[in-house]
């Protein structure tokens, strides 16, 4: 069963509920209201008997009642003696059979009261009063009465079940209109599974939850192709990336195997060589490792916690010394305090640091400042051109002034990618004097 089926049978179920409730009212109250004119007939007749004060009998013993009103519904009365038959009025053959209590309500003047019997399967309301020393009783059938509730009654099944029935209809329409959105959600989602196409999106239209359920779909399927697409293109990059210095590692084994070829001082060389390129293949392959360890902007490998800027710069200040013993490292740190992922933030600092000891000429100061969250480092190289400063951060990127430096373009790119996923930012710019400022700022500062 659809759940589409499912709403507009519960639809119905709660229609349904609501009727019958309403419709056993709508009886009760009918019931009564009928009886309740049959029982207030039965008073004013037994009201006018009153009046007429001492019931007597005709000569052969008869109830001498004066007939009701010219256009009036007719009741039967009989008189009920402490002993015997009941008495009747001339012409009347119905005779209610009578019990000890309507014989009690003779004997002992009891109050009045309605009760109900049924004879020759014709029900009759009743009235008891005392009439000493009878007691009487005015009663009328309830014929009328009986075939009026028979016809609500079927009146209101009717209704209940039509009104069931076109709740049941209604909820289909109005289920089918509300579950367009999941009937696309599905149909989307069963496309992508089957074409693995993460371009496909929802019609969303409407601010209500159906509406934003598929604003969040569309978005997350946003999210997901643009994290395959940087995959996709990551291992693009990477892999012609490493197919330079695959080739070369190659080409130089291949001459390494060449063995009594080679003269010793070549040889030697070459081992150098093979060994400079696996190092600069380690680090780049742990650049690609750290680069693409987090798959989103806003996500975070490791478990945010407060971290002291200030003494993050410090120890990466400290390694960059020992790092680069021909460059002076100028730091003015001040305490300053961001929430994030320390290993990444230690990263990021590092390779500022390292950039900009790559770019100063030997003996050069490296300038760095932390202060209200923010990192600045500057270097005294020769800068950024116009040229490649909008790219300075994009993976794999290296200027012309760079291709014969050590490094695989990474570098900065982490540092980007470790802004962006703690919410800050870092820009690139030319600094007064010559030089380059690079500076990193992490929200949720203090």
């Amino acid at each position: 069963m659809t759940f589409r089926t499912r709403l507009a049978l519960v639809a119905a179920a709660a229609v349904g509920v609501a009727v019958i409730a309403s419709s056993v009212v709508v009886y009760l109250v009918v019931h009564d209201q009928l009886l309740g004119q049959v029982d207030r007939a039965l008073r004013a007749r037994a009201d006018e008997l009153a009046r007429m004060g001492t019931i007597s009998l005709d000569e052969d013993g008869n109830l001498l009642i004066p007939s009701p009103p010219f256009g009036s519904e007719r009741d039967y009365i009989q008189a009920v003696p402490r002993e015997g038959a009941p008495i009747l009025q001339r012409g009347d053959t119905i005779a209610l059979p009578v019990n000890d209590e309507d014989r009690r309500a003779a004997s002992e003047g009891q109050d009045i009261r309605f009760s109900e019997k049924t004879v020759r399967g014709v029900e009759f309301r009743i009235l008891t009063l005392p009439a000493r020393p009878f007691a009487l009783q005015i009663f009328r059938p309830l014929t009328e009465v009986n075939h009026t509730l028979h016809q609500v009654t079927l009146l209101l099944v009717l209704i209940s079940a039509g009104g069931i029935g076109v709740a049941a209809a209604l909820g289909l329409l109005v289920s089918r209109a509300a579950l367009t959105p999941v009937r696309r959600l599905t149909e989307t989602t069963e496309a992508v599974t089957e074409t693995r196409d993460l371009s496909q999106r929802i019609e969303s239209t409407g601010t209500d939850e159906l509406g934003r359920l598929a604003t969040s779909f569309n978005t997350m399927l946003g999210a997901l192709e643009d994290s395959s697409q940087a995959q996709r293109q990551l291992v693009a990059d990477a892999s012609h990336e490493l197919r330079t210095p695959l080739t070369s590692l190659k080409t130089n084994i291949e001459v390494l195997a060449r063995g009594n070829e080679l003269k010793p001082d070549d040889r030697e060389r070459l081992l150098e060589d093979v060994v400079e390129q696996i190092d600069e293949m380690t680090a780049l392959i742990g650049e690609l490792i750290e680069l693409a360890r987090e798959t989103r902007p806003d996500a975070i490998a490791e478990p945010a916690q407060d971290v002291r800027l200030d003494l993050v710069a410090a120890d990466a200040v400290e390694s960059a010394r020992r790092n680069r013993p021909g460059i002076e490292f100028e730091a003015d740190l001040q305490q300053s305090l961001v929430h994030g992922a320390p290993t990444s933030i230690e990263r990021a600092v590092a390779n500022l640091l390292d950039n900009a000891a790559k770019w100063s000429p030997p003996g050069g100061p490296v300038e760095i400042s932390v202060r209200g969250g923010e990192v600045s480092v500057r270097d005294h190289g020769p800068g950024i051109s116009a040229e490649d400063l909008p790219h300075v951060f994009d993976r794999f990127y290296r200027s012309r002034a760079a291709r014969g430096m050590p490094g695989s373009g990474l570098g900065l790119a982490i540092v980007k990618q470790v802004a962006d996923s703690h919410g800050g930012s870092v820009v690139a710019e030319r600094a007064e004097g010559g030089g380059t400022r690079m500076r990193l700022r992490l929200n949720g500062s203090s």
